[in-house]
């Protein structure tokens, strides 16, 4: 069974439109845990425009789950994951200015400071994810610079879902498996396309935030969980 990961972090942006403690983002990642999430993951921005430092403490300390920490190649980020000591951390581009992650880590243009930085967060005992783009290249390099898992960039697909799209996420994903790396996917994952990408050979983990969250606020957190992890197990029957 593919794995589901929950991304808590838009509870975190409802709570901070009134900048109280409503709702309770970690509350969240234990209801979700509690109804079906295999993994919650958490961005900690450097603008914390989500996600708190307490948040993360929380969660490492509360979660009965993996945690995910998501998270830029900075050295702020990878003191903070090596002191926190996370199941696994996701590194990812991050513009202040983006509303969302726009695409992939140019793994290849960091090669030497990733790997600087993925060997830092290896040493902590951390699992290290890379985000990237379905490109065989990036795969490849992401291998080389040490990590042990990639997530790709499944925005393209999501955005128009057809063959073109799909056939560079299969072939990413197969050059992920020749590099024996673990494969994750993620980002505009709906009930509608989530199917294709789960029926994807050797994908491990799905990563999902933005639209269970919203369904959320429609019919519950525990329903859309369940809807989804159907949505997954009949894209691999």
């Amino acid at each position: 069974m593919i794995r589901l990961g929950v991304n808590i972090d838009h509870i975190a942006t409802v709570r901070n439109a009134r900048g109280g403690r409503h709702p309770d983002p970690v509350a969240g990642a234990l209801l979700a845990a509690a109804h079906g999430a295999d993994g919650i993951t958490a961005h900690l921005r450097e603008d914390r425009r989500h996600i708190r430092d307490e948040d993360m403490q929380r969660l490492r300390h509360d979660l009965p789950v993996p945690l995910n920490f998501e998270m830029a190649a900075t050295e702020e980020m990878v003191a903070l994951a090596c002191a926190l000591r996370p199941h696994a951390c996701c590194i990812v581009p991050e513009r202040r200015q983006e509303v969302t992650t726009e695409g992939g880590l140019d793994v290849i243009g960091q090669s030497d400071d990733l790997t600087r930085k993925i060997e830092r967060l290896r040493q902590a005992g951390i699992r290290v994810s890379l985000f990237i783009d379905p490109d065989p290249v990036q795969v490849e390099a992401a291998a080389r610079v040490g990590a042990q898992v990639v997530e790709l960039h499944t925005g393209a697909y999501a955005h128009r879902p057809d063959a073109a799209e799909l056939k560079r996420l299969q072939i990413a994903g197969h050059a992920a498996l020749a590099e024996k790396l673990e494969l994750h996917a993620g980002h505009g994952l709906t009930y509608e396309n989530v199917g294709a990408v789960a029926a994807i050979g050797g994908m491990a983990e799905l990563n999902i935030g933005h639209f269970l969250i919203g369904e959320a606020i429609m019919v519950g957190l525990p329903h859309a969980i369940a809807r989804m992890k159907a949505a997954i197990a009949a894209g691999t029957v």
